[in-house]
């Protein structure tokens, strides 16, 4: 730590975890309501400019698109209640094509053009690693809303930070179990060919095997790919599972190639949803996926139990009750991810806030900040579930869902503690200076 920067106080610190338990309920029972005294004090104040890395062209513009509605919803919301500080916030958006290349570029823009106190939004894990150095470069906090487990790994710096969405690792680990005692004990895996892929590869192997079951095949696939039924050959004949994560414009040719390819006599299936993410689950050619599970970061159907945050969150971002928009049925919205988008701005506006952050020199300050936060609870500003956030790893962790297809809709069979996702610290970023 830079010996020459004011430690954050305790009194701080109680102040950031307040900030992130103080929900819609709390502020209606104090008569602080949105769009009241606050508001008009934020509109006359200079704004906090944040940079918005998102994938609006590229591999990854579906999820981009819903990115940048659940952002503007999130900064529509946070203004209204009185911005940072008593300032507003305002987004700077550049599109980084889901190239790691541009991606680093955007970030350089963000300082030298922008001039922005911080930047967020990147989802897919070839782009974080292309962009984070950079960031760490120029002393910028880089707030990721991936779920590779490149935070948490060590290989960044202590000016990445990923607090708003849980890592592959957790998941893979949460969701091992279940498919062991429930699915079969041979898998044969199904993962796009670049870092967020890879993620699975391993820590799914690793899991699995802790399990006792057995990775027959590990089949890697371009996430540029466009048709499919070439590699399917390569599944072994005593395949009991097929686990499948994919990304990219062509999931659903993924998909149904894979029915196509199966017919009536096919294995177990476990799928992260990513293979299925603003897609309808009704599409033609999806019939075989009936019954087959789903990974879900956050349940893309309201559930029987909806919390009111959920409930209050739907409405804010324009989503119904199917996951898809208020405006447009058949536009589906990438639900299991997008939410990272919410609770990171809301993690922000809590750090800065116990920082009490007025300008880029108070960045450091900012971070160790971020750093001391530890439980979210579940809330308007949480509305995914309640979490746990490793200010040494600066990775978050929370629930994990699995859902099964059911006529057409997926409902949740089941939801995995918080303490099903921990594994051990591979870090400490609060031991490196800035």
């Amino acid at each position: 730590m830079n010996d020459t920067k004011e430690p954050v106080s305790q009194e701080k610190r109680r102040r950031a975890l307040k900030t992130l338990a103080l929900g819609a309920g709390t502020l209606a029972a104090s008569g602080t309501l949105p769009g009241q005294m606050g508001h008009s004090q934020a509109q006359s104040a200079e704004p906090i400019r944040i940079g918005f890395q998102v994938h609006r062209t590229g591999i990854g513009a579906s999820y981009g698109r819903w990115y940048d509605r659940t952002t503007e919803a999130c900064v529509k919301k946070i203004n209204a209640e009185g911005g940072i500080n008593g300032r507003p916030i305002e987004i700077v958006a550049e599109d980084d094509g889901t190239d790691p290349k541009r991606g680093a570029e955007v970030v350089e823009k963000f300082a030298s053009q922008h001039k922005v106190d911080v930047s967020f939004g990147t989802l897919f894990s070839h782009v974080v690693y292309g962009s984070a150095p950079r960031a760490g470069e120029l002393k910028m906090p880089y707030f990721v809303v991936s779920e590779g487990h490149h935070v948490a790994s060590g290989n960044l710096n202590r000016y990445t930070l990923q607090p708003g969405i849980t890592d592959v690792k957790s998941q893979v680990q949460a969701m091992a179990p279940f498919i062991a005692e429930n699915l079969g004990k041979k898998v044969t895996m199904i993962f796009p060919d670049f870092a967020f892929g890879h993620d699975h590869r391993d820590y799914f192997t690793q899991a699995f095997e802790a399990q006792g079951g057995t990775i027959l095949e590990k089949i890697a696939i371009p996430p540029t790919e466009t048709s499919f039924t070439k590699y399917f050959p390569k599944i072994p004949r005593d395949t009991e599972v097929i686990y499948h994560v994919m990304v990219g414009p062509a999931v659903l040719t993924f998909v149904k190639e894979l029915g196509e390819f199966f017919g009536p006599s096919r294995p177990e299936i476990f799928g992260f949803i990513d293979s299925l993410e603003a897609v309808d689950m009704a599409s033609p050619g999806l019939e075989f996926l009936e019954d087959t599970y789903f990974w879900e970061g956050y349940p893309r159907y309201a559930q029987q139990d909806q919390s009111e945050f959920d409930k209050a969150y739907r409405e804010a971002v324009g989503v119904d009750n199917n996951g898809a928009s208020i405006s447009d049925s058949k536009d589906i919205s990438t639900y299991a991810h997008m939410f990272g988008c919410w609770e990171t701005l809301h993690v922000i506006k809590a750090g800065m806030e116990a920082a009490e952050y007025k300008t880029t020199a108070d960045r450091s300050k900012l971070i160790e900040a971020v750093e001391a936060m530890s439980d979210m609870p579940h809330s308007f500003e949480h509305p995914q579930g309640a979490k746990i956030f490793n200010g040494k790893t600066h990775q978050t962790f929370g629930h994990q869902y699995i859902s099964q297809l059911k006529g057409g809709k997926l409902e949740l069979a089941h939801t995995t503690s918080i303490e099903d996702t921990l594994y051990d610290d591979e870090t400490d970023y609060t031991q490196q200076s800035f």
